[in-house]
């Protein structure tokens, strides 16, 4: 592979997802598999002892639902499945409750749906509060909430819901566990002649004709849908690693820089990537004014812009808007993601950070625009 060595890009990741699917988790529909989940448990906890951030992303609680309910079959009534999806979630959280604090680590449980991350204001509380979760050194433990969703607003599969996860806390590397050893040229259940792809570019057309087949009766994925995942994580910078979930210490090997099962390299770096997407952002929805010490802290010095450095606020953006930053001449200096919205914005301006919560009840950051939600456009 072109650019960064692919053992370099695993042993570099300090933030990553780990998702893992139903047939691993509830040993193939016969319930949660305590030994598997402690298992993970206690790789998640290495990787935070070696300073790793780690979010988990597990499917089971439709599955483990199923169970309890003496189910054998996956319902196919919406309200079925939310049914076992809230019977099962009660086990999993306990499980991972669990086997998370056998091993020093404290949980946390995140239920997400698609409207969640496609409404601006929800997206940016979703990402505040798992940051702050990680901040914390709490594991985040996030599944879909089936027990609300409806067909409009599912993710589809959990694999879709760890690379939308991936992008929200604009992970370095997302590592899908799965029943397979990762990703072949043909189905080699079918294929005795099938190739092994170890490593390849995400977003590859041709890799993503390879992937194909359905998932198992108790999950929905196939790994196809793991292909498209990291493809969809790579638009954050975030690299994909598609691994066999029973492979002895996946994690830490992972993480010490050993290549197990197929390695999906993002083809933009993470800071690249969202920095591009700031600058190419064509749709600015209104635009700050700063005084020449501000514009001269961003310009030369890479700083976050805070309140007390505004002089002025146009425009009717909401928080989350791709806004512009313009210098007293007018000139736009840079652009980044606005944690406040214009009306707020108006309140702030010459304002310090600590008077953020006095003025408006609340503060979501001290930051107007965040250093790593800004890119300049004129230095």
């Amino acid at each position: 592979m072109a650019g960064r060595d692919a053992a370099a890009i695993l042993r570099e990741a300090r933030r990553i997802v780990v998702k893992v699917g139903s047939s691993l988790v509830t040993n193939d529909g016969r319930g949660l598999d305590e030994v598997a989940i402690g298992e993970w448990s206690r790789q998640l906890a290495a990787l935070a002892a070696d300073g790793r951030e780690v979010i988990m992303v597990s499917s089971g609680a439709i599955a483990e639902g199923m169970k309890r309910l003496g189910w054998t079959t996956r319902p196919r009534e919406l309200h079925e499945l939310q049914a076992a999806a809230a019977v099962g979630q009660m086990g999993l959280a306990q499980m991972y409750e669990t086997k998370l604090r056998e091993h020093g680590l404290g949980s946390a449980q995140v239920l997400l749906t698609h409207a969640d991350l496609a409404d601006r204001e929800r997206y940016l509380n979703a990402r505040s509060t798992l940051l702050t979760l990680l901040g914390l050194h709490v594991v985040p433990v996030i599944n879909e909430n089936d027990t609300v969703v409806n067909d409009d607003i599912k993710f589809g599969d959990n694999d879709t819901l760890g690379a939308l996860v991936a992008n929200l806390v604009e992970a370095d590397l997302l590592v899908i566990l799965t029943d397979q050893k990762g990703l072949y040229s043909a189905d080699p259940r079918k294929d005795p002649a099938a190739r092994f792809i170890r490593e390849g570019r995400a977003g590859d057309a041709a890799l993503e004709a390879m992937a194909g087949g359905a998932g198992s009766s108790i999950g929905r994925g196939g790994m196809i849908t793991k292909v498209l995942a990291a493809r969809r994580a790579a638009g954050s910078g975030a690299s994909t690693v598609i691994a066999w979930g029973r492979e002895p210490d996946c994690l830490p090997r992972l993480a010490r820089g050993e290549i197990i099962g197929t390695l999906l390299v993002a083809p933009t770096q993470k800071s690249q990537a969202r920095k591009r997407w700031i600058a190419d952002h064509l749709q600015l929805r209104g635009a700050v004014t700063v005084d020449e010490g501000a514009a001269a802290k961003l310009r030369e010095h890479g700083k976050s812009l805070l309140p007390i450095g505004m002089t002025g606020v146009e425009g009717g953006f909401s928080r989350g808007d791709v806004i512009a930053v313009r210098d007293p001449a007018g000139l736009e200096v840079a652009r980044g993601l606005a944690n406040y919205a214009a009306a707020e914005a108006r309140l702030l301006c010459r304002k310090p950070s600590s008077e953020i919560e006095p003025l408006l009840g609340y503060m979501a950051e001290p930051e107007m625009i965040h250093r790593t939600n800004l890119v300049l456009t004129r230095s």
